[in-house]
């Protein structure tokens, strides 16, 4: 499995201190955050995609191209990659160039966003988000896996004999996550793909997450890409940990209370009992992440945590990625008790690239 933190790049108050960081002090913080993640031991670091206030990464392969050069073996994602209002042409040569940086060290979750407005604001209608999602990422795909394409569809000008530059590194295109925490539609669109499908649990009820995922898990045998069991799976959570439980409970309640997605709302106890959100010791951490077995349907590749945001000062930040990274130790090796051997690994460019040349080598 592969373990990492992700964000959303969020700027907001300190309810405690009442402090209210800039936006250079929050992106200068979010590489921090990176690179300590690195140096503790997780796999992955993924940021978001946003174009309004209050969040800052309006250009995530900007600061995944930074991280890149100040790290060495993390891997580097998108919470979300906006593919509804992103032409696809970028998306293909702007996170083929990051691959190429970071030595292929990137992949993506590609997504719809939760920003209404987002859409006219680069000349689409929100009305066509679902039918955008799939022409665009078709596209992509033929982009990174043909020299030269022609193509046509509704919602861009057509293309005639266009290579997209760079190619993509070794010939092998990033690996695709589609992240959706509520639409059916993409979860169908990656089974159909064989891609990895990431669904973030953070706000949602297991019943609902299983349903999704179980969706997902049957359409990806339909397809022919092997048993359900071997479908490339992803959660999030959220987490705040202290030593003893009660500790983490009262520091993490004013930033839940008074944050824009989950104050105002369900308890803070309630919204634990019945979400991944993790507040509470490590051991409490690591026993309650064990069990999103349950929400994904079996074992799965990628865990997700999201450790900053609604507030939550840089200083603290950085203790519980220090501590995750004591957590994810424990995970690993409690995760790979009695994992069947047919279960895949988290794909990587290196096992993409040995995947590509063994099947090279077949048709020869």
């Amino acid at each position: 499995m592969q373990f990492g933190i992700f964000g959303v790049g969020d700027v907001a108050r300190d309810p405690v201190t009442g402090r209210m960081p800039s936006e250079h002090e929050r992106i200068k913080a979010v590489m921090e955050y990176a690179k300590l993640a690195e140096e503790v031991g997780l796999d992955v670091f993924a940021i978001g995609e946003h174009h309004n206030p209050p969040f800052i990464p309006s250009s995530p392969t900007t600061m995944l191209g930074y991280i890149a050069a100040r790290t060495d073996k993390i891997i580097l994602s998108t919470s979300t990659t906006l593919i509804t209002t992103n032409d696809p042409v970028k998306i293909a040569e702007d996170y083929a160039m990051l691959q190429h940086l970071a030595d292929g060290r990137v992949d993506l979750i590609m997504g719809r966003g939760n920003t209404g407005p987002v859409y006219p604001w680069f000349g689409q209608d929100i009305r066509n988000a679902i039918p955008l999602a799939i022409e665009n990422y078709d596209l992509l795909r033929r982009l990174w896996r043909e020299d030269v394409v022609d193509w046509e569809g509704k919602f861009r000008t057509p293309l005639q004999s266009f290579t997209s530059t760079p190619r993509p590194l070794d010939g092998v295109p990033p690996f695709v996550w589609h992240g959706s925490i509520r639409s059916p539609e993409i979860a169908e669109q990656a089974a159909y793909y064989g891609d990895g499908f990431l669904h973030n649990n953070l706000l949602w009820p297991k019943k609902h997450v299983q349903q999704m995922v179980g969706l997902y898990r049957r359409r990806f045998e339909h397809y022919g890409h092997g048993p359900a069991d071997q479908a490339i799976v992803g959660l999030g959570a959220q987490v705040f940990m202290r030593r003893n439980s009660q500790d983490a409970v009262r520091e993490f309640r004013p930033y839940f209370d008074n944050s824009a997605a989950y104050g105002h709302g369900p308890s803070l106890e309630e919204t634990m009992n019945q979400t991944a959100l993790l507040v509470g010791s490590p051991q409490e951490v690591i026993d309650r992440t064990l069990a999103f077995r349950e929400y994904a349907g079996g074992d799965y590749q990628r865990q997700l945590f999201n450790v900053d945001g609604i507030g939550v000062p840089r200083k603290t930040v950085l203790e519980q990625i220090e501590m995750l990274g004591e957590v994810v130790q424990v995970l690993r090796k409690e995760f790979a008790v009695g994992r069947p051997a047919h279960v895949p690994d988290a794909p990587t460019h290196a096992s993409l690239k040995a995947a590509a040349l063994a099947a090279a080598a077949k048709e020869v």
